[in-house]
């Protein structure tokens, strides 16, 4: 790993008295790796955007300070991160949680200055003012959900006004909560918060959703922009690319770009996807996003990733031979698991 292309680790050795913060797991939400819910600027952005898929369409609305931003986002991670460790730890926490501010810059790698604990303040107001519309689409309906990121948030300060941040509270909305709940996370790599660009965090968050623990994956350069949700031009976006290839510098995975066919290629720094003697079901190959895709659309009450473990699991134990169409498989055990939770249902 190209260390200096990385954000120096200004906490290597952990307080002591936040031990609990400095083991906590950095956590994401799927669906907001998925979309381009945030800002990739430094700059305020006050329009809407609208994004398009198969029929399906999301927008997400600023409010006069501007859109939330990839660094506003820390802030959830952070949050996030804490509720799965209550989770884990057999405790049943709420939608509003107390932040120490100090914790949370710590956490996130940040500075404890002044100027850092101002920046909260305004990362805040981005957050409980970026609102989200979208569609979801069932048979003949169409259902309009309006939500935000935040639903509240109070900060109390140390000496008035100009005083330092000391606690900060914030009640997620239930769409995010409810993520939470229905365990749709990924773990992210600590050194996500060593990246400086932008857009370098974004691509890592598409590399982590879309090739996990598989030994590669591949996207056209033209999806990669439309997934990444940056404003800048083609030119731009292509030239933002090539820089993080040659640096190399990505945690978890290596990246690579074809310049004959505009695709880039995201390589597993790991051996997850290698086959090992006591873990039978890495022998499926991975499946593909538009299988992800059809999946979400037969079972979309069930976490996709979940019910992929599950199969996995269920084919290994099975002494079935290698499906001969891996697709077709997976998305009949996705239908049979979903219409079996619809029939409980109506007990």
């Amino acid at each position: 790993m190209a260390d200096k292309h990385l954000i120096p680790d200004r906490y290597p050795q952990k307080d002591l008295f936040i031990c609990d913060v400095a083991d906590a797991v950095l956590k994401d939400i799927m669906p907001q790796m998925e979309h381009p819910f945030y800002s990739l600027s430094k700059k305020p952005e006050t329009k809407v955007r609208r994004y398009e898929h198969n029929g399906n369409w999301l927008e997400v609305i600023p409010s006069v300070k501007g859109l939330a931003t990839i660094y506003d986002k820390d802030i959830l991670i952070y949050t996030i991160s804490q509720i799965m460790a209550k989770i884990k730890a057999g405790e049943k926490p709420g939608k509003r949680i107390c932040i120490n501010s100090y914790e949370l810059l710590q956490f996130t790698n940040r500075g404890t200055s002044g100027r850092d604990y101002m920046a909260l303040n305004d990362a805040f107001d981005r957050l409980v003012g970026t609102r989200i519309k979208t569609n979801i689409i069932t048979g003949d309906e169409e259902q309009i959900d309006y939500f935000g990121l935040v639903d509240t948030a109070s900060i109390r300060r140390k000496n008035g006004l100009d005083g330092r941040l000391l606690w900060c509270e914030l009640q997620l909305s239930d769409w995010v909560f409810n993520a939470i709940k229905a365990n749709e996370v990924l773990t992210l790599h600590r050194d996500y918060f060593r990246l400086r660009k932008p857009i370098e965090r974004r691509i890592y968050e598409i590399a982590r959703k879309h090739c996990g623990h598989q030994k590669k994956w591949s996207i056209s350069l033209a999806l990669l922009h439309k997934k990444s949700g940056s404003q800048s031009d083609n030119r731009k976006f292509k030239m933002n690319v090539k820089s993080i290839v040659k640096n190399n510098h990505l945690p978890d995975y290596m990246i690579e770009y074809d310049n004959n066919t505009d695709v880039i290629t995201f390589k597993n720094r790991e051996t997850w996807w290698k086959d090992k003697p006591n873990d039978p079901e890495r022998k499926l190959p991975a499946l593909d996003t538009e299988t992800y895709n059809k999946a979400k659309k037969i079972a979309p009450q069930f976490d996709i990733y979940g019910l992929e473990q599950e199969f996995r699991t269920w084919w290994a134990n099975s002494g079935k031979p290698l499906p001969n169409d891996l697709e077709k498989a997976f998305l009949g055990f996705c239908k049979k698991r979903a219409n079996k939770d619809k029939q409980q249902n109506l007990l």
